[in-house]
């Protein structure tokens, strides 16, 4: 018989050998998982789980042809690394000094050569096989926010909180790499003063066909209606925005919702309505722009859709007619303009009502979002600017105490907070942003 016989690599039950480059073989014990710093014993392997922090070993005496081997067991050495400490005076790789592990999934397998070079690699793998789901896996983190099944093979990450969306593995199917969603920016603060009705925050959708069909708004089913949003294996920050806080009396004022964001798309806050000072009678531009102030008699809304996005992401607000005085427009929403004001005497008046907002069952309960505020009226005989469908605030009337505050704008919605008289605006209702995706 010729030729050479080599080890013997059939091991007992929970030991696997694996044949090394530079000769002979690491036994890796699979039995015992290690979490905490310890000494390799020569001729073995080991599965070094550092979830919990960083470790520690401390390698014994190079003995020449001695080898032993670790392997990233969580794939957390890039977070946690593993140090690798030599004995005495031993060198690692013609170093005397510890070695820093710090890839993702690495493993290596080190051989002691002589006092020279030391401990040397002679195997070291920086990726990892993993098998490859149909479809995606995914989790959430942020106060509040919730990850749930929808429709059976779907699932819909909703964020109230900023937070992360975090791919863990996306799927080899067409659908197991994008997602749909829904990103609502906060609703503007309505003005002070005979002031106008809060602009709605930016409403921003994807078409809904990738992730079970469900009944999107006319702007996700639009001509120019935008694709799901491609994603890989990596952490989404998410942006929820506030709405723009009421300005409380004496001062006079109004504040703009703030942005929502997941991955490249951003939809802007509201608008804040416009209030008679000169520096604000005009709405202010945002998502969808502020309602005018009452006595301007010009077309001085807040423009929507700033910054520009295709399709939009709202309207402008409406603009003051008539007289001037006594009577504020609406703020912009998703689907439609603020509604202009009417000003003279009683009950002429008329405040503008807030823009209609629109409506997704992305979650699969229909829900209407980004209404623009009402603007408000002077006299209790006339008519306040109502809030629009998805939130909007109604604005205020007449000068009796309590009668005088706007209405604030729902929560989570992203409307408009309804515009004063002589007392508090309503504040902007805070965004919301979903994702939705086929798990299964």
């Amino acid at each position: 018989m010729s030729g050479t016989i080599g080890d013997n690599v059939y091991r007992a039950s929970g030991v696997v050998a694996a044949a090394a480059a530079g000769g002979g073989a690491v036994s890796w014990q699979t039995g015992s998982i290690k979490t905490a710093g310890f000494t390799p014993t020569a001729g073995e392997g080991y599965f070094i789980n550092t979830t919990a922090g960083a470790i520690t070993i401390t390698l014994a005496a190079g003995v020449v042809g001695e080898m032993v081997g670790v392997k990233d067991y969580a794939q957390t050495w890039q977070t946690n690394n593993l140090t690798i400490t030599p004995n005495g005076t031993d060198n690692i790789g013609g170093i005397n000094a510890d070695s820093i592990l710090s890839t993702k999934g690495q493993a290596a397998v080190l051989i002691y050569v002589d006092s020279t070079r030391g401990w040397v690699d002679v195997s070291d793998s920086t990726s990892t096989i993993a098998g490859n789901p149909d479809y995606m896996t995914a989790s959430v983190s942020g106060s509040c926010n919730t990850l749930s099944i929808v429709c059976t093979d779907y699932k819909v990450a909703k964020f109230v909180n900023p937070g992360c969306f975090t791919v863990c593995v996306t799927g080899v199917q067409p659908q197991g790499a994008v997602v749909d969603y829904l990103v609502v920016a906060g609703g503007g603060s309505g003005g002070r003063t005979c002031g106008g009705g809060g602009g709605a925050g930016g409403y921003r959708e994807s078409g809904g066909t990738t992730t079970g069909c469900y009944t999107v708004s006319p702007l996700g089913s639009a001509p120019s209606a935008v694709a799901a949003q491609p994603v890989s294996a990596q952490a989404y920050p998410i942006a929820v925005g506030a709405g723009g806080a009421a300005i409380s009396p004496p001062a006079t004022g109004t504040n703009d919702g703030v942005n929502s964001s997941f991955a490249c798309i951003t939809s802007a806050g509201g608008g804040g309505g416009g209030c008679p000072t000169t520096a604000c009678k005009p709405g202010r531009d945002g998502g969808s722009g502020g309602g005018a102030a009452r006595d301007n008699g010009t077309p001085d809304s807040g423009q929507g859709n700033t910054p520009p996005t295709s399709p939009a992401q709202g309207f402008n607000g409406g603009a003051t007619t008539g007289a001037g005085w006594f009577a504020a427009s609406g703020g912009g929403g998703a689907l439609a303009l603020g509604g202009n004001s009417t000003g003279g005497s009683a009950p002429a008046q008329t405040g503008g009502p807030g823009g209609t907002g629109a409506t997704s069952s992305i979650d699969t309960t229909p829900t209407a979002r980004a209404g623009g505020g009402g603007g408000c009226i002077h006299c209790a005989s006339g008519t306040q600017g109502t809030g629009g469908p998805g939130g909007g605030g109604n604005g205020s009337f007449g000068t009796t105490p309590g009668d005088a505050d706007g209405q604030n704008a729902t929560v989570l919605l992203g409307g408009g907070g309804g515009g004063s008289h002589s007392g508090v605006p309503g504040s902007g209702g805070s965004g919301i942003v979903y994702i939705r995706y086929k798990f299964q």
